[in-house]
């Protein structure tokens, strides 16, 4: 073989390994697009189709652009969603210290009663038993200021049953 024999089959043989390459890198946006897509509820159960005609690239009827705006749209919505998730995982943690509060109050009552010689209905530390006090009622207190602020929000219920 000559020099420019070997010349060209090299030059092919890079120019066909470029092409596969490219290929593949294509191949991997085109599978990221899909997956994407697919993570888009308002873009799921979108049929396969395709417009020649106007040369626009599309998957299962969503093109790039539109996979990439409702991604964006999708994002935005569920970062909202998380603000309020967490907002309300904050408002019940006030909530539970306001309770936990309210508890060891009761306990120190009941416990204090004990000591005087007045016994509550159960004789275990835990429970309240048959006493009602006004954390029981929700009477005021000094959470209730707290509780109000809530508005709006979930709420747990503070009564006994």
């Amino acid at each position: 073989m000559s020099d420019n024999d070997e010349d060209f089959e090299s030059d092919a043989d890079k120019r066909a390994h470029h092409n596969a390459l490219e290929r593949k890198r294509r191949d991997h946006i085109k599978d990221s697009f899909h997956g994407l897509r697919d993570s888009i509820p308002s873009l799921q159960g979108e049929k396969d189709c395709s417009f020649p005609h106007l040369k626009v690239k599309t998957w299962k009827g969503a093109s790039r652009a539109m996979i990439l705006n409702k991604a964006t749209d999708y994002i935005q919505h569920m970062k909202r969603r998380n603000s309020s998730h967490q907002q309300d995982i904050d408002d019940l943690k006030r909530q539970n210290s306001i309770l936990e509060q309210q508890v060891r109050a009761l306990e120190k009552i009941r416990g204090g009663k004990q000591q005087g010689g007045t016994t509550g209905a159960s004789g275990s530390g835990g429970s309240y038993g048959g006493t009602r006090t006004q954390f029981d009622q929700g009477s005021s207190s000094e959470s209730e200021p707290e509780t109000k602020e809530l508005t709006g929000r979930k709420k747990l219920r503070t009564e006994a049953r």
